[in-house]
């Protein structure tokens, strides 16, 4: 028979294992959100860069982002490197831009 006790403590099981699939949720959604602004970059890379380099140059920041976001997932959310990338690589985009 199972063992039905009148105690006014909640029953806890499993804590440690969910709060390390929601801090692994928590990581992977920042992760999936820089790339995400990785991309947006490089779209406007893509538009309104004029170089005729701008599909490497938009690719390339794909491609650097990726990997410095896998950086710091696997760094266990360290997501300084990452950012700092992102924001040279967006000033980059933004100073080699013609609006026509």
């Amino acid at each position: 028979m199972a063992n039905h006790s009148n105690s006014s403590q909640p029953v806890v099981q499993g804590l440690a294992a969910h709060e390390a699939t929601y801090n692994g949720f928590l990581n992977g959604s920042a992760g999936a959100g820089i790339v995400c602004l990785y991309v947006l970059v490089a779209l406007v890379t893509f538009r309104f860069m004029d170089n005729p380099l701008n599909l490497l140059v938009g690719f390339g920041g794909i491609i650097v982002g990726l990997i410095t976001s896998l950086i710091g997932l696997r760094a266990g959310g360290k997501w300084l490197l990452p950012v700092v990338v992102l924001v040279v690589y967006g000033l980059f985009v933004a100073n080699n831009i013609h609006m026509s």
